[in-house]
């Protein structure tokens, strides 16, 4: 009996997936972990279902990847998608780069992060992908008393031609050493509409953007030459959060330093920081951040919609 090993061996792509990928139309991967851990029950299936359906209405296919079972799942159907977000608590293991082998190995259910689900877009013939935030280099992780904290999305980045529409790197992290992180190892960083970085719950980071471009258009051109020359690193495509939804920059930036100084101060670190923050962070700003972290979410999916749109069609011309 064949045991499969690879990735590709490993994937298992939904019909619908596999004839838009045929036929040459756009297709976007989805990650799963903002369901399985990102957001309560049924908010969480709300989102991935307003996800999907904003893929959907910029012309483009969804594709919302899982591990189930030591297969790599490219395309849940609306049962899957409803199993992931009424898991009981722990019982969905979480997938980045680093423990994809042990999800696959250890069989069930797994979420896909930004790295795990880019490894599966890629190997799947998906170019684009959509989530929140990225995660990045955190606050400490470099200095007199580094503690090297730096997300695997980073690597995956740098070493995977996927493009990855997010609203910027999440802002618990140190932004400008993110960004200095993603130059060295060669990722464009791109702004849609907007010099400065997105600040993920707020509409800037306060840093400047790498490049910028005036709408999905110029992303498209920009994304389809980077991939087109071949040094196998993907792009970051940067979007705003919607401004009715966004928190007021100087309020997201007070709640994150306050969370930041109490997790110091609690000693939360590793794995459930993030978590910590982000939950902390909720509560400080009375539901504000959930709000904004929802509708940038689905506001990410339609724009890799359009994008994914684009890139079809300059591909269609040559």
């Amino acid at each position: 009996m064949h045991i499969p090993r690879t990735v590709t061996e490993r994937l298992v792509i939904a019909p619908e997936v596999t004839a838009a990928l045929t036929a040459g139309t756009p297709v976007v991967a989805l990650e799963s972990t903002l369901i399985s851990h990102g957001l309560p029950y049924p908010q969480n299936l709300e989102v991935a279902a307003e996800s999907e359906a904003a893929v959907r209405s910029s012309g483009a296919v969804p594709a919302t990847v899982a591990l189930h079972d030591g297969r790599i799942l490219v395309g849940l159907d609306r049962g899957s998608l409803e199993t992931l977000a009424m898991a009981p608590p722990g019982s969905v293991r979480k997938a980045a780069r680093p423990s994809l082998a042990v999800a696959l190995d250890a069989g069930g259910w797994a979420a896909t992060t930004v790295s795990a689900t880019m490894i599966a877009a890629h190997a799947a013939g998906i170019t684009v992908f959509a989530t929140g935030g990225i995660g990045g280099v955190h606050r400490g992780a470099l200095g007199p008393a580094a503690t090297f904290d730096i997300s695997s999305d980073l690597e995956e980045l740098a070493r995977t031609p996927v493009a990855v529409v997010c609203a910027g790197p999440k802002a618990i992290l140190d932004v400008p050493a993110t960004l200095e992180y993603l130059e060295t190892r060669g990722v464009p960083v791109l702004s849609i509409g907007q010099d400065e970085l997105p600040g993920f719950f707020a509409r800037s980071a306060g840093t400047a953007a790498p490049h910028t471009v005036a709408d999905v258009t110029g992303a498209a051109g920009l994304v389809y030459a980077h991939i087109g020359l071949g040094p196998g690193s993907g792009v970051l495509v940067c979007v705003p959060v919607p401004a009715d939804a966004a928190l007021p920059d100087d309020v997201a930036r007070d709640a994150v330093d306050r969370a930041t100084r109490e997790a110091d101060r609690e000693g939360v670190s590793g794995p459930a920081l993030t978590p910590w923050l982000l939950a902390r962070i909720a509560h400080l700003t009375d539901g504000a951040s959930i709000r904004a972290n929802t509708a940038l979410i689905v506001n990410d999916a339609r724009v890799a919609g359009e994008l994914a749109t684009h890139l079809a069609g300059l591909a269609s011309a040559r």
